[in-house]
């Protein structure tokens, strides 16, 4: 889901172990190929369960978190039939959405005897590939803004929001299994 103004804010982590998988609260199976890749946009497909989507993503800006996305609902049949028009390369995976426990805001001036206040409610979505990428689980946070606190749970590892090699429309085209 996106920010207002069809701008996505997301940073990307390697996961260290499986732990996410017990603070999940729900996991939906998602394929996805990619209609047309560019270096300024990439075109999807992507099936999840019972609900698809049309994509339009742009790279993200130069040392920022953001891009532009704009996602439109599809039907699963018609998502099937441009799966068909894809490129070489199928993304298939299971997401895991796991709840990421919420941060203080800080009040200037803080309320007197009021329990405190929190906000950045963020999910954490776990991304457990297969077939050609198999062996590797990333983490995406997705923020109201760039400078948007959140808690790091165990799990997260290396932060790899500017490594190129970690874009689902990379992995379409060149496997984690073949690295």
């Amino acid at each position: 889901m996106s920010c207002p103004n069809n701008i996505e804010i997301e940073r990307k982590f390697l996961v260290r172990d499986d732990s996410y998988k017990a603070l999940a609260t729900s996991s939906i199976h998602i394929r996805q190929g990619y209609l047309s890749r560019t270096p300024n946009c990439t075109i999807r497909v992507r099936i999840a369960e019972s609900l698809a989507f049309l994509t339009i993503k742009s790279k993200p800006a130069p040392n920022g978190f953001a891009h532009y996305e704009f996602e439109k609902p599809i039907s699963v049949d018609e998502a099937n039939e441009l799966l068909q028009l894809a490129l070489p390369g199928i993304i298939d995976k299971r997401r895991w959405l796991v709840p990421l426990p919420p941060v203080p805001c800080h009040l200037s001036p803080a309320p007197c005897n009021l329990p405190p206040v929190t906000c950045n409610l963020l999910v954490c979505e776990v991304d457990e590939f297969f077939g050609d990428n198999a062996g590797l689980v990333m983490a995406e946070v997705e923020l109201p803004s760039e400078d948007t606190p959140f808690v790091h749970p165990d799990f997260l590892g290396d932060e790899v929001t500017f490594d190129k090699r970690y874009y689902n429309s990379y992995l379409s085209q060149h496997p984690f299994t073949t690295w």
